[in-house]
């Protein structure tokens, strides 16, 4: 039988119950510790905390009887999760066949030479997120870069570089 473990969860400092773990635990029960529910408990979580840290997918992991692996899994595979704390903005750059065969490393690249920012990291600041599409179903626009969610077409590396480089200077 798996115990409860310790974390950061049910008081917070001045020994009353923290609300954020109070709602998570409202959604586990509501759907009676139901394993397929790993992903409506994971949004739960997500919108509590602002991302899934490793202390809260081991919590949903035991209070749904899973793997830890599963529930990260799921966690790492889709785009909607995050298991870092979020940044003040994203830019995706999409690797797909025809963003990669019209250019799309070059946007990367000069991320990486210009900024020291790498795919999947934080930038030093903490101001941007950079992350990799395998593919965002936008051909027609290739080589594209998805900025705080919009996407924007047919983007040069100077168009990528001045739009990071922009945010990771703002105040």
């Amino acid at each position: 039988m798996l115990s409860r473990i310790s974390l950061p969860q049910p008081n917070i400092e001045d020994g009353s119950p923290n609300p954020r773990f109070h709602s998570l635990d409202l959604t586990i029960r509501q759907n009676r510790n139901r394993q397929d529910a790993l992903i409506e408990v994971l949004h739960r979580a997500q919108e509590q905390f602002g991302y899934l840290e490793k202390d809260v997918l081991t919590y949903i992991a035991r209070e749904l009887k899973l793997p830890l692996s599963r529930v990260y899994g799921v966690a790492t595979f889709y785009h909607l999760f995050s298991i870092q704390p979020k940044c003040k903005h994203t830019c995706s750059i999409c690797l797909g066949t025809a963003c990669y065969t019209k250019g799309g490393q070059a946007l990367l690249d000069i991320l990486t030479k210009e900024l020291h920012l790498k795919a999947g990291e934080r930038s030093p600041n903490g101001k941007v997120f950079l992350r990799v599409e395998r593919c965002i179903g936008n051909c027609g626009v290739a080589p594209a870069a998805i900025y705080d969610g919009h996407v924007s077409r047919q983007q040069s590396p100077e168009d990528v570089l001045a739009m990071v480089k922009g945010w990771m200077e703002e105040p």
